[in-house]
């Protein structure tokens, strides 16, 4: 709130420079982990593409073999399809939110893939948890649905694991200490940026369902029955996206084997042992884009071999956790302070902080407290998360400046108006009815009641001669009462040395007063 004081000019513009710059910390805040998100969302766009196109050719072998000898493969051919139609129904579905999320925030012409508002809080939770409607809890449904279907065609139980933890909707015990559904700890506060990663993340995990049914469906069509002309190899990943230090793991298969023949695999010019079963591990040391291409040497009947080459790629990203204060990007000493942590990609369960110059504790649904001890000096928030391969890993480690809360200022709740009044004209009979003065910190960032514990009002008389009455609390005395009822219009009467207890329990005296001219 305003407060009409006594101020040099001088000082005026200091005060407004001040608040500007509060106001550029806070939009500041996010920009490096919007900047990650849009890192990992073009990396998941990469995977989402290439799964989509080697599910294509998977599917169209399918279907050439069905066009081959339709009686001994309709079965094969025709869950393939479904997979094929159920898979692209999800994820239209999960595209449509997209966009729509998108809209919400951007307007009709908003891009998914070129976001203008990335940092909008409400947009997600418009469109996921809109009344009568709530595509949260359709999308939870739909995911829970196709997850079931898909995994009762997955012959390999390794896979089927997969597909199960990738799509499983089970909220975390976090969530459920906080009374949380699956979709309320995806996507409530999310920013546009995250919902939208999330979504292309489910986009993701549904292709890879899709690649693996298709390939298992394959993997039953016995090749000698129909002549074919055409092996493909394909390469399975867990994930496409490893994090630093990590490792990434894929599966190098062909769509259909000679189980009395061992083929011979051969990945970025390196020979993988037999004994690997065809699964491939490489540390993951460094960020960015790297490539797994080989071929498969498969022996062929007349005693000569024949090569099936792969090819795909794999992302590295530096760790990275959201880490913002809910009121702005600095603490303040002596109270609570409530800010949100988060990792992309892993559960809140599995997110664990420490602070020094202080305590910080869980409040739930990502947010936690910070209570710093000392003004003055840092904290440092330490963010760790416990990986899908059991390991603890430092994710981010952000400094935050810890202050002392700035002064409040006084004000007088007038009956019969909304807005605080803190300085001006005012009628004699209205500042006769007001009975407390209140202080508090109101800027538009912090909103913060303070403990009025004593005030002064004062006045000149006919002689120039200026005349105090103390209070003893935050009602006015009957004293004080009195000095106002005797004043005149165009009388100056001012509300000073106002003290008052913070909420982080420190006394302060308030330099500015509260100036009221009697109309």
């Amino acid at each position: 709130m305003a407060v009409n004081s006594p101020n040099s000019p001088r000082q005026k513009m200091i005060n407004l420079m001040y608040l500007v710059f509060i106001g550029m910390l806070a939009l500041n805040v996010s920009t490096e982990v919007l900047d990650g998100f849009e890192l990992v969302e073009e990396s998941l766009l990469r995977s989402v593409k290439s799964t989509t196109q080697r599910n294509e050719r998977i599917f169209d072998d399918l279907n050439s073999y069905y066009k081959a000898n339709e009686e001994k493969t309709r079965v094969w051919y025709e869950k393939g399809k479904q997979v094929k139609d159920r898979t692209d129904s999800l994820y239209n579905y999960a595209q449509d939110l997209k966009n729509r999320i998108v809209i919400k925030s951007d307007g009709k012409d908003g891009d998914p893939e070129q976001l203008k508002h990335p940092d909008d809080l409400n947009a997600a939770y418009e469109v996921m948890f809109e009344r009568k409607k709530n595509d949260g809890a359709r999308l939870k449904s739909q995911i829970d649905s196709y997850r079931e279907y898909v995994a009762t065609l997955v012959t390999n139980p390794s896979i089927k694991n997969i597909i199960e933890n990738n799509l499983s909707t089970e909220p975390s015990a976090k969530a459920k200490e906080n009374k949380q559904t699956w979709e309320e700890s995806m996507f409530w506060q999310m920013p546009v940026a995250a919902a939208v990663t999330l979504l292309t993340k489910i986009q993701n995990d549904i292709r890879y369902a899709e690649g693996a049914v298709l390939s298992d469906l394959l993997n039953n069509v016995d090749l000698t029955d129909y002549r074919v002309n055409k092996v493909s190899a394909f390469v399975i990943p867990q994930s496409q996206t490893v994090i630093s230090g990590g490792s990434y793991q894929a599966d190098i298969v062909l769509s259909a084997q000679d189980s009395t023949q061992r083929p011979k695999i051969f990945v970025n010019d390196k020979y993988l042992p037999a004994e690997a079963n065809g699964r491939y591990v490489v540390n993951a040391g460094s960020t960015g884009t790297f490539p797994v291409k080989g071929y498969i040497e498969m022996p062929q009947g007349d005693g000569s071999s024949r090569q099936y080459t792969f090819s795909t790629e794999y992302f590295v990203q530096e760790p990275s956790a959201t880490v913002a204060p809910v009121l702005m990007n600095v603490l303040y000493a002596g109270i609570d302070n409530d800010i949100r942590i988060a990792v992309p990609g892993i559960t809140g369960q599995n997110v664990m902080a420490t602070m020094t110059n202080g305590s910080l504790t869980p409040k739930g649904n990502g947010i936690w407290v910070a209570r710093p001890a000392k003004a003055g000096t840092e904290a440092i928030i330490t963010v760790s998360a416990k990986m899908p391969d059991g390991r603890i890993q430092e994710m981010a480690k952000p400094n935050f400046r810890v202050r002392v809360l700035p002064d409040p200022k006084p004000y007088l709740t007038i009956e019969g108006k909304a807005l605080p009044f803190d300085g001006g004209p005012l009628s004699k009979a209205e500042l006769v009815g007001v009975n407390v003065a209140e202080a508090a910190i109101d800027d538009g960032i912090l909103k913060m009641p303070f403990t009025v514990l004593r005030f002064e009002v004062s006045t000149t008389n006919d002689m120039g001669l200026t005349i105090r009455e103390l209070s003893d609390g935050a009602r006015f005395s009957d004293r004080q009462k009195a000095l106002i009822r005797s004043l005149v219009r165009g009388k100056t009467v001012l509300i000073r040395g106002m003290v008052a207890r913070g909420p982080d329990g420190s006394e302060r005296t308030l330099k500015s007063p509260l100036e009221i001219i009697i109309n």
